[in-house]
């Protein structure tokens, strides 16, 4: 069984490094395996997009890196070190941004939040973005000083339903609490964050949350800023039209239209009656080619309904308020991979190939979802010709099949061969990364790409004012 190949979209520091197997074998020899690389020049050449976007579109703006996509060190201290905000959601998070150079001012925390967090950053002096009545009430009660206060509001028309956020409809009471605690809490101004890209549906909360300014402003309020939120989509393939044939070939064989190309009874979300496979899968979005910069772009010069045709970031700026942006994939995208050696390769007993690698399921996928973009095999090699294989994991557990669906590679593996998957960065490599059999997380290395070759550091260790 050969499937359609569904190949990842590489930056081209990335490709240069994998196309280097010296240096991909040097640094297995030297880390071991599984590895975590991550690459803090292209998280440089992501924020430059966003901020040539944001000069351009935007007269007063922020960009706050959202720590929690990646727990990395490097990750952290490119931000800070490039004068940007950052955007913490734990109190770790939050010492991890003062440990790397974040000045108070530059820090956000964000997120639902419990009394710890609340007298962690109220210690640390940073800006509160409070998610509900109750923050904004102990924040009122702890603090002894002035406080910097975003709201974060939720329930705009025509999106879904948010656990997050302070509803529009109590968002009177929480101008009740400001006002009557202006001594202590000062109101910067409103943030929401919507769990899609979609232009329409941000432009529409953009216009709902003037009107919530306009509102404070006539409560003798003087908010600044208006917080956008991240959730910028990521490139993961070079085909869309390989994907889209890829995942026909799947929808098909689960109705057994053709070669069933899942393992066992995985339906990867969508539900089959009737003859029909209804509903979406239970992948990220990687069939997007519209890299964020476009994205942001397109929100920015959006015409803002009510406000006579304007665009967006016009009138924001005819409003003198600053637009902050919390982007976390966006800034890591493609800027990170991870890679395993082939332990062994075996057919089980419905005729599958499985490539079994040293690591788990849980080390690359975020949420336990599927993995549709397809590894990248360095075989020295190669045994026979294209084949269709699963990859396999090290637990013992029958759901550790890293792949649950058929992948296309060129040829079968050898034992210690390498295995990469691509844009691993956000999300994938921290989010669901178990240590069950007792297996050590894998390193995390930061590369760089210095006098035509490649150097690589413990992620710990990387500072870019060493480079």
């Amino acid at each position: 069984m050969t499937p359609p190949a569904v190949p990842a979209a590489l930056h081209p520091l990335v490709a240069a490094f994998l196309g280097d197997r010296d240096a991909v074998r040097a640094a297995l020899h030297r880390f071991g395996s599984p590895l975590h690389l991550v690459f803090p020049q292209v998280f440089e050449a992501n924020l430059a997009a966003l901020r040539a976007v944001s000069d351009a579109g935007a007269a007063r703006y922020r960009i706050c890196y959202a720590h929690k996509v990646n727990n990395s060190a490097a990750f952290v201290r490119t931000a800070a070190g490039a004068g940007i905000a950052v955007d913490v959601s734990s109190v770790q998070e939050l010492r991890s941004a003062l440990a790397a150079g974040f000045p108070p001012d530059r820090i956000e925390v964000t997120g639902p939040k419990g009394g710890g967090l609340l007298r962690a950053a109220l210690a640390a002096g940073v800006t509160v973005n409070a998610d509900n009545l109750w923050e904004l009430e102990q924040l009122a009660e702890l603090a002894t000083t002035n406080v910097a206060v975003l709201l974060r509001v939720s329930g705009f028309a025509g999106s879904a339903t948010s656990r997050f956020g302070v509803d529009l409809s109590e968002v009177d009471r929480a101008f009740d609490l400001l006002v009557r605690h202006r001594e202590r809490l000062r109101f910067l101004g409103v943030a929401f964050h919507l769990d899609t890209a979609a232009t329409a549906e941000r432009v529409l909360a953009v216009g709902d949350c003037l009107d919530l300014i306009e509102r404070a402003y006539a409560r003798d309020l003087a908010p600044t800023v208006l917080d956008v939120g991240g959730g910028l989509r990521q490139v993961f393939t070079a085909d869309a039209a390989n994907y889209d044939a890829y995942d026909a070939a799947l929808r098909a064989g689960l109705l057994g239209h053709g070669e069933a190309m899942h393992w066992g009874a995985n339906t990867f979300g969508y539900h089959v009656a009737d003859g029909i496979a209804h509903g979406s899968p239970v992948f990220h979005k990687y069939a997007n080619t519209e890299p964020a910069a476009a994205i942001l772009a397109e929100l920015l010069t959006a015409p803002l309904p009510g406000h006579g045709g304007r665009a967006l970031g016009t009138v924001l700026a005819d409003n003198l308020l600053e637009m902050w942006l919390e982007p976390g994939k966006a800034l890591v995208d493609q800027a990170g991979i991870t890679v395993a050696q082939v332990e062994f390769v075996k057919r089980a007993g419905n005729g599958a190939r499985l490539v079994h690698l040293d690591l788990s399921r849980d080390t690359v996928t975020a949420a336990d979802q599927e993995v549709l973009i397809d590894p990248i095999v360095l075989a020295e090699r190669p045994e026979s010709g294209a084949v269709g294989v699963y990859f396999a994991g090290h637990l013992c557990l029958e759901r550790d099949l890293i792949t649950q669906r058929v992948v296309r590679i060129a040829g079968l593996p050898a034992p210690g061969d390498p295995v990469v998957f691509a844009n691993t960065a956000a999300y994938h490599t921290d989010l669901s990364a178990a240590q069950a059999g007792m297996h050590p997380l894998p390193a995390k290395v930061a590369v760089l790409h210095h006098d035509g070759g490649f150097v690589l550091c413990p992620d710990g260790d990387y500072r870019p004012e060493a480079r």
